[in-house]
């Protein structure tokens, strides 16, 4: 391995653990504890090396948002594996909804905090069509316009998310919400 290589993988390193280290302190604290000093200390670099790596806290955000929507993406094709129609969306809506409850921080970095992320957009980046895609996947048997569904669908699984994050609506009930979710997307086309 090559000097230039070696200070490639060193600099991929360092990006993992500021991501990784952002991370856990925002699911074990909050995002306000996201400080650039605070990483620094955490991974043990200056101020000035984590600067080199992302232009502010935000950019570092982004960069949870990401990996967030890897892992959103991934769990949501796990969950549809194996299984159609309503039973898919079932399990997707199902594998949503825990993934989000289970990851509150990553899925504030996602969804909630202000990010330079777009979707719906010529440039949207692959890690955000991928979780879009494995949404369409399981509704697009039951619709004529696609996206219009599948951002429906989105949409209110995000609502459900945050009001039961928010302890508006009683989480005993998700089951039935999730139920209802289900036939109102899987109406058969005409």
């Amino acid at each position: 391995m090559g000097i230039a290589e070696r200070k490639d993988r060193q600099r991929a390193d360092r990006e993992r653990r500021i991501i990784a280290a952002a991370r856990v302190i925002a699911e074990r604290e909050g995002w306000s504890a996201v400080t650039i000093r605070r990483l620094a200390d955490e991974i043990e670099h200056s101020q000035p090396v984590l600067y080199s790596h992302f232009e502010n806290r935000d950019a570092i955000v982004a960069a949870v948002a990401l990996d967030g929507f890897r892992e959103i993406a991934d769990a949501l094709r796990h969950a549809a594996s194996g299984s159609t129609g309503r039973n898919a969306i079932k399990n997707v809506a199902t594998a949503y909804l825990a993934f989000a409850l289970r990851n509150p921080a990553l899925y504030e970095a996602m969804f909630i905090l202000p990010s330079s992320l777009r979707f719906a957009e010529a440039g949207t980046k692959p890690e955000l069509r991928a979780g879009f895609e494995a949404l369409a996947a399981v509704v697009a048997p039951f619709c004529v316009d696609m996206d219009v569904a599948t951002e429906t669908f989105w949409a209110t699984l995000h609502g459900l998310v945050e009001l039961e994050r928010s302890g508006r609506i009683r989480p005993g009930a998700r089951s039935e919400r999730i139920a209802l979710v289900v036939r109102a997307v899987a109406v058969p086309r005409k």
